[in-house]
């Protein structure tokens, strides 16, 4: 069997019943290309999260859904304002600005949010042609860096986005920790707090892959069919990423397993942060936890229990935790840790 480690929420497996979901669909012939009753019950779930007054387009991983919702909303002379930490300008090999032509702007932060005050120096040159144009403010929910923002935090940017002419892009491969973090539905700190387009992460969280563009104003849709044919995202089998969405969103499930996995966050937070050799850097509010220690045992550590350094200059590192992590795998690991700086003294 495989070992757990605490590198990413990507590397667990598959939700047992995310699975049979996938495996029930797996039955006779259906029409392909979306056109099936897996991936209209997969929306139809999602219409019950937003309303029917919004158009949900499924894609197969989470820089598709990030690039592809961009695309359809911006113009090459466009410029997309982000975090530095984001995930659209650390992790997708300049993905966005092959695909849309934009300039992403990446603003300096120390715990993966934005506020008002880091956009206003990149709100210079309006209507000036030689200017990249300001058109997309793009926060991610839960931030790269663990941390969540507040309904009050996301009100403040889309409300100086809008008024600024901007459109704001939520990037949601962690919505599920955030919501379960914040106690509140999906919609309260999405489409009600101004968020224009979503994109609903699940392989994170149990699924096999699939995630959604969701468009809270149906006109900035109105040609993605198309985009998302081109961006090499239109599933011929889509009934199997239909069919997850759908039990995904039933009965909790997201949920349950997005609890799971923060609650096992706090856990392994509360074995390591009176261990003096360890500081933890970013408030933990869901399944991340982000710790400087000494270098000289990373390597070890990570060869029982693999993990990625974030800052290798002052060697913070990240542990994760995933829906299926253990009481007895954070044991491990924390008895592991422990021996180890034993071993250094």
């Amino acid at each position: 069997m495989l070992k757990r480690g605490f590198a990413s929420d990507n590397n667990a497996g598959i939700h047992p019943e995310i699975l049979k979901a996938i495996q029930d669909a797996n039955q006779g012939h259906t029409v392909a290309y979306g056109d099936d009753v897996f991936t209209e019950r997969g929306i139809r779930k999602i219409y019950e999260l937003f309303g029917e007054d919004i158009d949900a387009y499924f894609v197969f991983i989470g820089t598709a859904a990030n690039v592809l919702g961009l695309d359809a909303v911006t113009k090459p002379y466009h410029a997309i304002i982000c975090a530095e930490t984001s995930h659209i300008h650390e992790d997708e090999c300049g993905a966005p600005e092959r695909f849309t032509g934009c300039k992403v702007l990446a603003l300096p932060t120390e715990d993966g949010k934005l506020r008002t005050q880091n956009i206003e120096k990149e709100m210079y040159g309006i209507g000036f042609e030689h200017h990249s144009q300001p058109r997309v403010l793009s926060i991610t929910q839960t931030s790269e860096m663990g941390t969540v923002y507040r309904i009050e935090e996301i009100k403040e940017l889309t409300e100086y986005a809008h008024k600024h002419n901007m459109l704001v892009h939520m990037d949601g491969a962690r919505i599920s920790n955030a919501a379960a973090f914040l106690g509140k539905n999906f919609r309260e700190f999405t489409m009600d707090a101004g968020i224009d387009i979503l994109s609903f992460g699940g392989t994170k969280n149990g699924l096999m892959y699939g995630e959604a563009v969701i468009f809270f104003n149906k006109t900035h849709s109105v040609d993605f069919k198309y985009l998302r044919k081109q961006g090499m995202q239109l599933a011929s089998k889509m009934r199997f990423i239909g069919a997850q969405f759908e039990r995904y969103l039933s009965d909790n499930l997201w949920l349950k397993l997005a609890l799971h996995s923060n609650k096992m966050a706090k856990i392994l937070e509360a074995h390591v942060k009176n261990i003096p050799e360890v500081t933890i850097t970013q408030e933990v509010e869901s399944n991340m936890i982000f710790a400087i220690i000494p270098e000289e045992i990373t390597k070890p550590l990570q060869d029982e229990y693999f993990f990625y350094v974030r800052n290798e200059k002052k060697n913070e590192v990240r542990w994760m935790c995933a829906w299926d992590t253990t009481e007895e795998d954070i044991e491990g690991f924390v008895t592991t840790l422990k021996r180890l700086l034993k071993k250094k003294q």
